[in-house]
């Protein structure tokens, strides 16, 4: 995570991100490194669809796509990133663990992830399939992807 953070200080840019499965673990390791202050302007925990729509995600896309989507994804980064006015977004949603049976979707240990530039208006999208025998685990797995890909994306 120090590469990324000093690859985005040295280029003056920002990010931000919209947590749901990884419970802000993307945020906190990113301000576990010195000098993030620099380039980490907002980390919103938005576990419940409610805070989703909140912030900025249409509950038309939650309903039409479920909450476990690309599309949600997209719209979470785009959000904290226009929030935030900062140069990159990161929305993160999925179910790690056991069925929500509040939410209509049959994909169970599914990551989707979406990071987003402001600047060219532009998605990079991923779904994954994180490993790990546990919660915990599978989230250190989806925030070791997010950061090389952000870092590919970066450079």
């Amino acid at each position: 995570m120090k590469n990324l953070v000093n690859l985005l200080k040295n280029k003056n840019q920002t990010i931000s991100c919209m947590e749901s499965c990884t419970g802000g673990l993307l945020a906190s390791e990113i301000t576990n490194i010195d000098g993030s202050s620099q380039i980490f302007k907002l980390g919103l925990v938005t576990y419940s669809n409610e805070y989703k729509i909140h912030f900025g995600v249409s509950k038309q896309a939650i309903d039409t796509y479920t909450v476990y989507s690309i599309n949600v994804a997209e719209q979470m980064a785009k959000q904290v990133s226009n929030l935030a006015k900062s140069d990159y977004g990161i929305g993160i949603t999925g179910q790690l663990g056991t069925k929500d049976l509040t939410n209509n979707s049959t994909e169970l240990n599914t990551v989707y992830i979406s990071i987003y530039n402001i600047t060219n208006n532009r998605y990079n999208n991923y779904k994954i399939e994180p490993d790990g025998n546990t919660k915990y685990e599978k989230k250190i797995f989806t925030i070791q992807f997010i950061k090389e890909k952000l870092y590919e994306i970066c450079k």
